[in-house]
């Protein structure tokens, strides 16, 4: 399983890309979870860039994507 930290240094600072349940090998109920937790962390590397893609589960809908930009570390 890909660690979210090995995702965000394999990026450039100011650059935009997408963390996804399927990449961590999760499925989108703990995604969410998951997600809401980064949201809570300053430090996390990240800035969400656009609304959360969501996939409906048996009714009920989950974030199963996000779209982040690498915040630029301090020089």
């Amino acid at each position: 399983m890909a660690l979210i930290e090995d995702i965000v240094k394999k990026q450039k600072d100011g650059a935009q890309f997408v963390i996804s349940a399927q990449m961590l090998r999760l499925d989108p109920e703990e995604f969410e979870t998951l997600v809401k937790m980064w949201m809570e962390d300053e430090n996390r590397g990240f800035e969400l860039a656009k609304v959360p893609h969501r996939a409906c589960v048996d009714g009920e809908f989950f974030i199963d994507r996000i779209t982040v930009t690498r915040v630029v570390s301090p020089a």
